[in-house]
């Protein structure tokens, strides 16, 4: 599946962008379905000894699926395709490796 198709399917399922205060809601539902992925792997770290092999990969891609949901619904709002956040994102960090700034800190390094 192409990323802009992906983007295209999944805003069917969201509500309009002109629904009260939608911004909010679709940023505090990517905050929450982060938050889930990184509950499932603190609990990993506290009660496996960070054994990450017996990860149930099935419930991590839905977990993952919801993040992309999210990640194409914000940038729908805005009128940036999912294939221009990813360019964007791969160019970003190309330019930081070929700098030798990959590592470290900072969004303009």
């Amino acid at each position: 599946m192409q990323m802009n198709d992906y983007q295209q399917l999944a805003i069917r399922t969201a509500r309009s962008k002109d629904a009260k205060d939608e911004l909010f809601h679709l940023l505090l539902g990517l905050c929450g379905e982060a938050g889930e992925i990184a509950e499932k792997m603190k609990k990993v770290i506290r009660d496996k000894d960070s054994d990450f092999s017996g990860i149930d990969a099935d419930d991590l891609k839905k977990e993952l699926g919801d993040v992309l949901w999210h990640l194409s619904t914000i940038g729908d709002y805005f009128d940036i395709t999912l294939e221009d956040i990813a360019q964007t994102n791969i160019d970003k960090l190309t330019s930081r490796q070929k700098r030798g700034v990959i590592g470290g800190s900072g969004d303009n390094r």
